[in-house]
């Protein structure tokens, strides 16, 4: 038992230290992003190189149901042997005993990566990447909403009550003051981030009433998908802490701005280090805009994985911090696809797309791979945007069935992604915009049920 701890991260070494651990929370991401697993007693977690779990968890909608994703073999639940990567064992801080969390990955009983696992789809591509050379670089930033405890799905959202006995308001980009109205959930957040082992790069408040960014230092892409899969844990445990809920959503409240998962990209030559994006001089290669170009062309096939709920399309508004098109401009936050200031060195691409409701795996995998099929298809993007984006015409999907049209008619972009997972995800998603089309809404009895 004590050499397996001392094989363990620094940061887990140090939450441990002097202290007994408990229990091991044995967990992975499901195609939501919902953690799934067991809790196990650390004495038993010492003796097991693996556990099961049924390969049905990936076929579970986010209201529980079941699409007929199983296959032709009918759904009889095979059991999937779930391995551990201890590179990612980390504290568990809000226990109220001494836990650590470990993901682990799927395979199936011939020792092959289960394909509908999102962390295996992401390591998919990012072999896909090293094939070629090229080690992809990601750097994601995460917007989320503090907002009061919502028991009753039928009341509206509301902003949660700051430190100054006031609603959260809106309108305060940037603003410290506003960041001090939840600084008790903000210290805890820092405080499980340290004992997670996690460098925050920044919290800033965003431009909706309690909502916030944080944004985390760039790395390999698997690893940053581990992060974020973590912090969404991480930060909704900190807010019930102190009485208020934090939620991903898309588009929480009505009128206010979304939720993004803006994601920052480049590529490293494996060979020499350097930037793929820039030249010997400086300047942008051939590399950089085929990526803009792949992103460009293949983004409307993903967007259904990018935005996977009915919600997430409705934060795609003219003039709300969102972008309604794939624009690509330089410093410009109204196109989807931006270039940020920097040096040659740090020159990078931003798929602003990406909704925070998006399993992170995905929205990372989903991404890279429309930058990697621009790359060995050496697309070109248009022209660039230098003004106002929102004054062009939307050309992204407006609603989740047509998103779902184009993912399941992309061939390239299945191809690079996995024919079972895209298979899987379509049915899964099909079979939940088929379930909310049921639904009837309040606008539909308010203003058709006595006048048409």
């Amino acid at each position: 038992m004590t050499e397996w701890l001392t094989t363990l991260p620094e940061a887990a070494q140090a939450y441990l230290e002097g202290r007994r651990l408990d229990e091991v929370e044995c967990i992975i991401s499901d195609l939501p992003g919902i953690a799934r697993g067991k809790a196990v007693p650390a004495s038993k977690f010492a003796r097991q190189a693996y556990f099961h779990l049924p390969d049905s968890i990936f076929y579970q909608t986010i209201t529980g149901d079941w699409g007929e994703a199983a296959g032709e073999d009918g759904f009889i639940e095979r059991d999937m042997i779930l391995k551990p990567d201890m590179s990612t064992a980390t504290a568990a801080p809000w226990t109220g005993d001494w836990t650590l969390q470990v993901i682990h990955d799927a395979f199936d009983r011939d020792g092959e990566a289960i394909p509908f696992s999102p962390r295996n789809v992401l390591k998919r591509v990012v072999e896909l990447y090293r094939a070629r050379g090229w080690e992809p670089v990601v750097a994601p930033e995460m917007e989320f909403y503090l907002v009061a405890r919502n028991v009753d799905p039928a009341k509206e959202i509301q902003p949660m009550m700051g430190r100054s006995g006031r609603p959260a308001a809106a309108r305060q980009a940037y603003s410290m003051t506003a960041v001090d109205e939840f600084g008790p959930v903000i210290d805890d957040i820092y405080d499980f981030a340290e004992a997670q082992g996690f460098e925050i790069d920044g919290i800033t408040q965003e431009g909706g009433a309690g909502q916030l960014e944080i944004n985390l230092r760039h790395g390999d892409p698997v690893k940053l998908a581990d992060e974020v899969f973590y912090f969404k844990r991480l930060i909704r445990e900190a807010a019930l802490r102190h009485d208020c809920f934090a939620t991903f959503m898309a588009k929480p409240i009505a009128d206010e701005p979304g939720s993004a998962m803006h994601v920052h990209h480049s590529i490293i030559d494996i060979e020499t280090g350097k930037n793929l994006f820039s030249g010997p001089q400086g300047g942008e290669t051939d590399a950089f805009y085929h990526f803009i170009g792949g992103l460009q062309t293949h983004l409307p096939s993903a967007i259904a994985v990018l935005a996977p709920y009915v919600n997430s399309y409705r934060r795609y508004v003219r003039d709300h911090a969102a972008p309604i098109n794939l624009s690509w401009g330089r410093d410009n936050r109204t196109t989807g696809i931006r270039v940020p200031i920097s040096g040659p060195e740090a020159r990078r691409v931003e798929n602003r797309l990406a909704g925070m409701d998006c399993n992170p795996y995905l929205g990372i995998a989903v991404s890279l791979a429309c930058g990697y099929l621009g790359l060995i298809q050496e697309l070109r993007p248009d022209k660039q945007q230098r003004g106002d984006a929102y004054s062009d015409e939307p050309d992204i999907p407006q609603v989740m069935g047509e998103a779902l049209d184009l993912f399941e008619e992309s061939k390239d972009l299945r191809a690079v992604l996995g024919e079972e997972f895209c298979r899987v995800y379509g049915i899964v998603k099909r079979a939940e915009y088929e379930e909310f089309l049921q639904v009837i809404s309040p606008w539909e009895r308010e203003h058709l049920l006595l006048n048409v």
